[in-house]
């Protein structure tokens, strides 16, 4: 496999949960997030495989909210990648599989929804922004996102939230938001939104 991971079966009609940490995170980071969402779900935990000054990313960036746009393609393909190889080591088929993303982890899971919907078509995103500036035209017809950010985040601001909502819906995705007064963290509320929108 091409990530660092854990996985954790779950029942079969559940879906699977593709979590992904925040920077200086790690694969066990979100699991009582993942048990709050879907408690019975299956969970699929990578590590971000960038180091910066030792802190594990998803992809490099220039600066504090400044990406490197060519590393974020590279790596949203990789993830993919391992995610198509996840499903077939663990016998994971068609089921439904959901990625769960904060902060970094929820900007590499926008960059492969909009760059790979042949292997992502739902996210639960929080403190997400936009991580690629001119997405390919790619048909997100059936995919579903929600997003969760706060109104005073300094780390993923709103212009940039709403970038990546009108890319989505440009696309055909379905778009919830949930919105919070706070900054760059995860909400009981929008733990509860993004909870009952992932159930069946």
């Amino acid at each position: 496999m091409t990530l660092t991971h854990k996985y954790v079966e779950g029942a079969p009609d559940a879906p699977v949960l593709l979590l992904l940490h925040g920077t200086g995170g790690g694969p066990g980071d979100l699991l009582p997030l993942a048990r709050e969402l879907s408690p019975d779900s299956a969970v699929l935990a990578p590590a971000g495989p960038v180091s910066e000054h030792g802190a594990a990313r998803w992809f490099r960036r220039l600066a504090e909210g400044v990406f490197d746009h060519e590393d974020v393609v590279k790596r949203a393909n990789q993830l993919a990648d391992f995610v198509v190889e996840a499903r077939e080591k663990y016998g994971l088929g068609g089921r439904r599989l959901v990625a769960v993303g904060f902060s970094n982890g929820a900007n590499i899971a926008a960059a492969v929804l909009l760059l790979r919907p042949d292997v992502l078509r739902e996210a639960a995103l929080f403190a997400a922004m936009s991580p690629v500036p001119d997405p390919p035209s790619h048909d997100l017809g059936g995919s579903r996102v929600i997003l969760a950010n706060g109104e005073r985040d300094p780390m993923a601001p709103l212009a940039s939230t709403e970038e990546l909502i009108g890319f989505l819906r440009e696309r055909g995705a379905d778009v919830v938001t949930q919105r919070h007064s706070g900054g760059h963290q995860i909400t009981p509320d929008g733990v509860r939104a993004a909870a009952q929108w992932i159930k069946p």
